[in-house]
């Protein structure tokens, strides 16, 4: 690219994971390791030959969560039609994570490789639903009791937000031996429809909050 058009700015990208040629080019101290979708770039220790090279070219190198890489994957086959595997998509993921130093500019992203796990790419496409509100997992603190989940229950089907899976907790927690957790897999239309669930669940004195995935 810098040989057919001179003046080009390049851009590299890294998992933030595995920042190792980030670091040697700026010279600052950093740590690599972890378990990233982007495996295909998981160095930790770059070669001097490589480095030069990227030295001469690269006008920088921004860093992407894995939050960042898995919406990539997932906006890539759902918009584009195209599977690409973690190390691929992070070009994506780092023009989607800076948008401001981006904006007005033609860029051009390289999608250099679909070598992905069809088990991980559902994994990936589901996480990216949760991340969107439409899947979650609602933890409740009920009373183990006759009625207590239907009344729980009743509020899912008038807020029209379909359970998947219910799974109880009778022994290992912290509470009274009369009460249990509750972690409710439910699926909504969009992030307004589960807060709205939610605010009401709150409001009738449940005990509840949605867990979290990791960023």
């Amino acid at each position: 690219a810098a040989a057919i058009k001179p003046g080009i700015k390049m851009t590299g990208v890294q998992a933030a994971l595995y920042p190792s040629m980030y670091g040697k080019l700026t010279g600052k101290k950093v740590e690599a390791g972890g378990d990233t979708l982007a495996e295909g770039i998981a160095v930790r220790n770059p070669s001097e030959f490589t480095a030069e090279i990227i030295q001469r070219h690269i006008d920088e190198i921004l860093l992407v969560s894995e939050a960042q890489l898995e919406g990539s994957v997932s906006l890539l086959l759902q918009i584009e039609k195209t599977v690409v595997e973690g190390a691929g998509a992070a070009g994506l993921a780092a023009l989607l994570g800076n948008k401001e130093k981006f904006k007005g500019e033609k860029v051009g992203l390289v999608l250099c490789g679909g070598n992905i796990d069809t088990r991980l790419l559902a994994n990936v496409l589901l996480r990216d639903l949760a991340r969107s509100g439409r899947l979650a997992r609602l933890r409740l603190h009920l009373r183990d009791q006759p009625g207590a989940l239907y009344n729980v229950v009743k509020q899912f089907a008038e807020h029209e937000v379909n359970i998947i899976e219910v799974y109880h907790q009778r022994v290992f927690t912290n509470l009274p031996a009369k009460g249990l957790i509750t972690d409710i897999e439910c699926e909504a239309k969009d992030r307004e429809q589960l807060e709205g669930l939610i605010s009401e669940l709150n409001q009738s004195g449940y005990d509840v909050r949605q867990v979290e995935l990791a960023d």
